[in-house]
């Protein structure tokens, strides 16, 4: 049995393969259940007992000198193909094009929304998206039974003290209230989060841009013309604005946003409900409860905020009908928004 390993052993050493069929055989013949290495273990009954424990470990050593020539051979022809891939490129073919990938239609709207007021000097500001009950309602002017409150409508972390998820980015313009002397002309574009369920028409996650300006002597006038600014620079030079009476906890007097649907030209279409206006967000006068809160003089100071969904406006400029494709990630549906224009 010594001469069978001897031999073996010098057999798989010089074993060579080059392909998939050859390693096989090798496998078959050395590894498998049924191979000569296997057949010595069954014929180890018939080797004397005192020779048994010298043929076991000759015959293990066998064993693991098979195990690792097959795994030097998958190795070696792998290296084989991997080479022969790289050799067998044509250098003289031209390039695969580079295709620019497509930006996100919030992305391609917020930007323009930005552009628009930034030229007018609004600045941008940022906050956290996981806020406290002081920023993101009773700084506001929110009574304590108001019903954004209550866990129905906002995703809280904790309760007493208050932390939740924003439902606005008005608490970005608290702190920057709190922190930065009139005059203040910023907006604050970000997440925002409402416990609501998700629909055509529906998000518990979208986004936002709400502007802010306070000084002195500013008007109503001055957010009446701001809107119109901003709806013609984004929908066109011939859109109208409407504001319509509303109520806001931070703004008083409040109004709702209309623009001249200019998708039928106020004709009447599915997307106005035929009344040739769409809202497109609210706005007002903040609240002198605001101004205090944020220990800024009511008596000297007055300002207006505005605010508007980024989804909202996309979906009205790019005529899309489900909210719910912004978050997919559906590249069909990307691909169509490729420019900022």
């Amino acid at each position: 049995m010594k001469e069978k390993v001897e031999a073996l052993k010098t057999e798989i050493s010089k074993f060579i393969a080059t392909k998939n069929d050859e390693l096989e055989a090798f496998r078959l013949k050395f590894i498998s259940r049924k191979s000569v290495i296997g057949d010595l273990f069954t014929d180890m009954k018939n080797v004397a007992k005192e020779d048994r424990k010298e043929m076991g470990l000759q015959l293990n050593e066998l064993k693991t000198h098979a195990q690792d020539k097959f795994k030097e051979l998958i190795e070696s022809i792998e290296k084989r193909i991997h080479v022969e891939s790289d050799t067998q490129i044509d250098l003289t073919l031209p390039p695969i094009p580079d295709t620019l990938g497509s930006l996100h239609p919030l992305s391609i709207t917020k930007k323009r929304m930005l552009e628009i007021f930034e030229r007018i000097g609004f600045n941008v500001s940022t906050g956290p998206e996981i806020e406290d009950d002081w920023h993101n309602f009773t700084a506001l002017n929110f009574p304590e039974n108001h019903p954004a409150r209550e866990m129905q409508d906002t995703f809280f972390i904790e309760k007493n003290p208050d932390i939740a998820l924003r439902t606005h980015t008005s608490s970005v313009q608290v702190r920057v209230m709190e922190n930065q002397k009139p005059p203040i002309r910023t907006l604050s574009p970000g997440r925002v989060f409402r416990n609501e369920a998700i629909s055509v028409r529906a998000h518990c996650i979208f986004h936002q841009v709400e502007g802010l300006y306070v000084d002195k002597n500013v008007s109503f006038a001055d957010l009446k013309h701001t809107m119109l600014y901003f709806a013609r620079e984004f929908f066109g030079k011939d859109t109208k604005i409407r504001l319509r009476p509303s109520y806001f906890p931070f703004t008083e007097p409040s109004a709702e946003l209309d623009i001249s649907c200019f998708i039928c030209n106020q004709k009447g279409c599915k997307i106005c409900k035929h009344t040739g206006w769409v809202e497109i967000g609210g706005c007002g006068m903040v609240d002198p409860n605001v101004l205090k809160n944020c220990n800024i003089d009511s008596d000297e100071f007055t300002g207006y905020a505005f605010g508007m969904g980024i989804e909202r406006v996309t979906m009205l400029k790019y005529q899309i009908n489900d909210i719910r494709l912004f978050t997919e990630n559906d590249i069909r549906f990307l691909r169509q928004f490729k420019s900022v224009n």
